[in-house]
């Protein structure tokens, strides 16, 4: 299987949400299907609301984070250039459609609108076979002097 955006590009990076060296963190897996960025995630214990459903603050940095990704590599590539710009969430929007159950979940990302710096990005978190929340996001990269600008 081909290594998630998040180890390919970002291996040392700590977001609590994508970041493959924060130890205590959600560590989301995004890769490209097509025109889509999709991720699997498995909640653990302290991921519960209450009994059998996902708490909605890691839901949220769940689709924040798989969105992020999807804004960045369709940035890259529409750049042509080998790594992506790093960005950042300018807003995000989470419905909860309804509760999240505890069992695996799938995250699916795609971008609907952009522009040279930044990203619409529209995402979906599905779980027990159904879509639990969706998310509609604005993503734009930053520029040198950013203190993100070198967390890639």
């Amino acid at each position: 299987m081909e290594a998630s955006l998040q180890d390919r590009f970002a291996p040392h990076n700590r977001c609590f949400g994508c970041g493959p060296a924060n130890e205590k963190g959600l560590r989301i897996k995004s890769r490209v299907e097509g025109d889509t960025l999709v991720a699997e995630f498995t909640p653990e214990d302290h991921h519960e609301a209450f009994p059998g459903v996902m708490n909605g603050g890691i839901i949220g940095a769940l689709l924040d984070c798989h969105s992020n990704w999807a804004a960045t590599y369709h940035l890259m590539q529409r750049r042509a250039v080998e790594t992506p710009p790093c960005t950042v969430t300018a807003d995000f929007h989470v419905t909860m459609k309804r509760p999240t159950p505890m069992g695996p979940v799938r995250l699916v990302a795609r971008v609907v609108e952009s522009t040279d710096d930044r990203a619409v990005v529209e995402a979906t978190l599905e779980g027990g076979g159904k879509v639990t929340a969706t998310c509609r996001g604005t993503f734009v990269a930053v520029k040198e002097g950013h203190p993100a600008w070198h967390r890639w």
